[in-house]
């Protein structure tokens, strides 16, 4: 991220526990296929273009998100996150100037502690009014509130 650019950014995080689970679980939950159009809430829906992954700490994914009847296009590429139960997904082309979005799975005595943490920047103009109205506040809260419950209903064990 460029030095210009970091003095922008914004940091959003979302924690919570998935009880009666396990690290080995919640990983696979999110390896699989259709992971990625589980955790997306109507009225948004994901097209997956091109799918280039090698695991979720390696590769690319091309996407479209249609919000109702507008797409949004997206390439983000996936890394190793900050501790090794996590992963990041980079946007590398997309509707704002910067997002990465780590994904940090801790074991904790009640199952598994879930973190998602957001670090994003808008672009300036209209485009970044845009992605302000989708990406940020209140939508992003909710969008990471039923990310969480439907990753808890997926691994109950």
């Amino acid at each position: 991220m460029s030095e210009s650019l970091s003095v922008n950014t914004k940091q959003y995080e979302k924690q919570s526990v998935l009880p009666d689970t396990t690290l080995e679980k919640v990983w696979a939950f999110h390896a699989a296929p259709n992971a990625f159009q589980t955790l997306t809430p109507p009225p948004m829906f994901i097209q997956v273009r091109e799918n280039k992954l090698t695991s979720l700490t390696e590769g690319d994914v091309h996407f479209t998100m249609w919000l109702t009847f507008i797409p949004i296009k997206w390439w983000a590429r996936h890394e190793p996150g900050p501790i090794e139960t996590s992963f990041a997904d980079r946007m590398i082309e997309g509707p704002l100037a910067y997002w990465r979005h780590e994904h940090i799975f801790r074991a904790v005595p009640e199952g598994v502690e879930m973190t998602d943490r957001i670090t994003l920047a808008h672009k300036p103009g209209l485009a970044g009014l845009f992605s302000r109205l989708l990406f940020d506040g209140i939508p992003l809260r909710i969008l990471f509130l039923y990310r969480h419950l439907r990753t808890r209903w997926a691994v109950r064990s």
